[in-house]
């Protein structure tokens, strides 16, 4: 495939990842008592917590591509929240856990999340899966420590 072909596919998938984010986002049950309001850079902040329980703060702001004092902000509004603790770790460094208040938090908006979904590719389940795949690579090698 020649370069401006694979730049015009790669550039097709991005913006179509990024609408099709904003759609569900749209749709997501925030007004809900039972979801706990979060602004984007706490949401950010809260998927790699989610994904990597113990981080370290600087190890966030790496993965999330955001600078420190937003992170710790961010962190800050979080754990006034009760999205996350923060426990001491070895030498001065804190390592910062979800609560239980954030994976029920989470467990409702996926709850949201599927339903919604359900009802657009619920018969479909195969490319759903192969989607999934390979956003979830996607985000691995874009929140990797370093970059190829």
């Amino acid at each position: 495939m020649p370069r401006d072909d694979a730049d015009a596919v790669l550039a097709d998938l991005a913006d179509l990842i990024l609408n099709v984010g904003r759609l569900v986002r749209s749709r997501t049950p925030e007004e809900s008592p039972r979801v706990v309001p979060l602004n984007e850079t706490e949401r950010q902040v809260m998927r790699v917590v989610d994904l990597y329980p113990g981080a370290a703060p600087s190890e966030i702001a790496r993965r999330t591509r955001l600078q420190r004092t937003n992170v710790s902000t961010a962190l800050r509004a979080l754990e006034g929240k009760g999205m996350i603790s923060r426990a001491a770790a070895a030498g001065r460094g804190v390592a910062v856990h979800p609560t239980e208040l954030a994976a029920s938090n989470l467990r409702v908006l996926r709850e949201g999340w599927a339903r919604e979904l359900a009802g657009v590719l619920g018969d479909d389940l195969d490319a759903v899966r192969q989607c999934t795949e390979l956003l979830g690579r996607l985000e691995q090698r874009l929140t990797a420590d370093e970059q190829a």
